[in-house]
C-alpha cells in the first residue's frame, strides 16, 4: 500500500513539475512576445522622430522646393502651379455671385448675396447633389449636361432677395478639386481624373469650356469668371473675413497649400505684372519630399503597394487618407512578429485601410481609465473580442506616434512658406501679422492633430513671431471661395476697383 502512495505522490510531483514548467515556459514565451511588441514600438517611435532641428531641415527643403519650383516648369517635386487670381477678394464686393463645387462624388451648387464691408454675406443657399455612378465613367458631355441641369434648376429658384440689375449676366466661380493645367482665371486643361471618375474625353480640354458647351445646350446664360480649386477657395474665403490671411492649408483626406506671392519673384511667369503686384500660388505640396522626411519601413511599403508609387509622398505621412492606415500596417506586424492579438491574426487587420483616421482620432481621444472607446473600437473594426488595458495603452501610444508626426511635419512645411516670403521673423518697427487659413476634417475634427500642429508652429517660430502668426478655421472655403473670386475678378468692376490682394 506504501508503495501505491509514493508512487501515486512521485506522478503528481511530476506532473505537476511539468504543469509547472510549462506556465513558465509560457510566461517566458509571453514576457519574449510582449518584449518584441515594445521592440517595435521603440523603433517605430525612433523612426518617427521629428526633433525640432528634423522640422527645420524639412522647412528649409520646402523652402528651396518653392523657389525651383517657381524658376521653371518640372523644376521641383512641387508644381508651385499660377493660379492667375491675382485679386483677392477684399470685403468690399456687392452683389449676388454663384459658384460650381466639384471636388467628388459629390457636387455642390451655390449662390452668395454679398453687401460689401458692412453686411459681408448676407444670404447664402445651397444644394447638394451626388452623381450617379455611371456618369463618373461616361462621356464629357453627359457628365457636364447633369451638373448644368442641376444647375440651371437651381437658377430657377432665385428668390426676390437675389435681384439681378438689367443687362448683367451672372457670374459663376467654379471650383475644380482635379489636376489642371490652368491657361488663364477662367480656363484649364484637365491632366486627369482622380477620386474614381474616369472619362477620357475630357483629359486634355478645358474643363471650363465643356461647362459653358453644356450651359448653351440648355440656354443658361451665365459667366464663369473664375477656375479654381479647394485650396485657392479657403484662401479667398479667409481673405474675405481676414485682410491678414496669407496662406491656405488643406488638412483633410488629402492635403494641399496655397499663398500670396510677389509677382516679381515667379521666374517662369512670362506675362505682364499683375497690377497688384502679387500672384496666388497653388503648391500642390502633397507631392514634396525630401531625405529629411522621416520615413519608415511602413511608409515605405504603404507607397510600394499605393496607385502612385513615388508621388505624393508628403500627403501619405501627413494626411487623413493614409494615417489610419500606418497605424494598421504597425499593429499588422506587431500582431504577426509579436502575436499581440493572441496566436491568430485577426483576418480583419489584413485588410488594407480598414481602420479610417476618424477611428483613429477616436480611440486616440481616449481619456476613460480602462481605454473602453480603443477596446470597442478593436472589436468592431478588427473583430478582437477582447484586449488588455496594456494592448490599448500600445495602439494609443501608436496613434499618437503617427499623428505627433503628421502634425509636425504640416507645422514645417507652413514655416517653410512662412520663410520663403519673410515672414518667419520679427522686422525692426513692423508690426505685420500672418494669418494661416485651414480646412479639412483632419484639421478640424482630429484634436490632438491639430493642437500639436499649431504648438510645433509656435515651437518653430519663437515666442515673439509667433505673437504675429494666427491660424485660423476656415469653414467651406471651396464653395464660398469660388463665388467671392467670381465677385473679385467680376467683368463689372469699374477701373480702379479691384480687390487689393495686399
Amino acid at each position: 500500500m506504501g508503495k501505491v502512495a509514493v508512487a501515486t505522490t512521485v506522478v503528481c510531483s511530476v506532473a505537476v513539475c511539468a504543469a509547472a514548467a510549462l506556465i513558465v515556459r509560457r510566461r517566458m514565451q509571453s514576457s519574449g512576445k510582449w518584449a518584441r511588441v515594445i521592440e517595435i514600438l521603440k523603433a517605430f517611435e525612433e523612426d518617427c522622430a521629428t526633433p525640432v532641428a528634423k522640422l527645420r531641415q524639412v522647412a528649409d527643403a520646402m523652402t528651396v522646393e518653392m523657389h525651383a519650383g517657381l524658376a521653371s516648369e518640372g523644376g521641383s517635386k512641387l508644381k508651385m502651379l499660377i493660379s492667375y487670381v491675382d485679386n483677392l477678394p477684399s470685403g468690399d464686393e456687392t452683389g449676388f455671385f454663384y459658384a460650381l463645387d466639384l471636388g467628388g462624388t459629390n457636387f455642390r451648387v451655390m449662390r452668395v448675396l454679398l453687401g460689401g464691408k458692412q453686411d459681408r454675406v448676407v444670404k447664402r443657399e445651397f444644394k447638394e447633389e451626388s452623381i450617379p455612378p455611371h456618369l463618373m465613367t461616361g462621356k464629357s458631355d453627359e457628365l457636364f449636361d447633369f451638373i448644368v441641369e442641376v444647375l440651371a434648376k437651381f437658377v430657377a429658384t432665385e428668390g426676390e432677395d437675389f435681384h439681378l440689375p438689367p443687362g448683367r449676366q451672372r457670374e459663376l466661380g467654379f471650383t475644380f478639386s482635379f489636376p489642371v493645367k490652368q491657361t488663364s482665371l477662367s480656363s484649364g486643361t484637365l491632366i486627369n481624373w482622380t477620386k474614381g471618375f474616369s472619362i477620357d474625353d475630357t483629359v486634355g480640354e478645358d474643363v471650363v469650356g465643356e461647362l459653358v458647351k453644356a450651359m448653351e445646350r440648355v440656354g443658361l446664360d451665365m459667366r464663369v469668371a473664375a477656375l479654381v480649386n479647394d485650396t485657392i477657395g479657403t484662401l479667398a474665403g479667409g481673405r474675405y473675413t481676414n485682410p491678414d490671411v496669407v496662406v491656405a492649408v488643406i488638412l483633410g483626406t488629402g492635403t494641399n497649400a496655397a499663398y500670396v506671392e510677389r509677382a516679381h519673384a515667379i521666374p517662369k511667369w512670362h506675362g505682364l505684372l499683375p497690377k497688384s503686384g502679387e500672384m496666388v500660388i497653388n503648391m500642390e505640396w502633397g507631392n514634396f519630399r525630401s531625405s529629411h522626411l522621416p520615413l519608415t519601413e511602413y511608409d515605405h511599403s504603404l507607397d510600394l503597394e499605393s496607385l502612385n508609387p513615388g508621388e505624393q509622398i508628403l500627403e501619405k505621412i501627413i494626411s487623413g487618407m493614409y494615417l489610419g492606415e500606418i497605424l494598421r500596417r504597425v499593429l499588422l506586424k506587431m500582431a504577426e512578429e509579436a502575436a499581440f492579438f493572441g496566436d491568430v491574426v485577426p483576418p480583419k487587420l489584413r485588410i488594407p485601410f480598414i481602420i479610417r483616421t476618424p477611428n483613429m482620432s477616436a480611440m486616440h481621444s481616449d481619456t476613460s481609465p480602462d481605454l473602453k472607446v480603443v477596446g470597442s473600437k478593436l472589436k468592431d473594426i478588427l473583430e478582437v473580442p477582447t484586449s488588455s488595458l496594456k494592448m490599448r495603452k500600445v495602439v494609443i501610444s501608436l496613434c499618437n506616434i503617427i499623428a505627433s508626426r503628421g502634425a509636425r511635419l504640416s507645422a514645417a512645411g507652413i514655416y517653410g512658406i512662412l520663410k520663403k516670403i519673410g515672414r518667419d521673423a520679427a522686422k525692426d518697427g513692423e508690426s505685420q501679422k500672418s494669418v494661416i487659413a485651414m480646412d479639412g476634417g483632419l484639421f478640424e475634427h482630429y484634436t490632438q492633430f491639430s493642437e500639436s500642429m499649431k504648438s510645433s508652429l509656435k515651437e518653430l517660430l519663437g515666442d515673439e513671431v509667433s505673437e504675429s502668426v494666427e491660424v485660423i478655421l476656415s469653414n467651406d472655403g471651396s464653395g464660398v471661395g469660388a463665388a467671392l473670386l467670381a465677385a473679385s475678378h467680376s467683368q463689372y468692376l469699374e477701373p480702379g476697383e479691384d480687390s487689393e490682394t495686399s
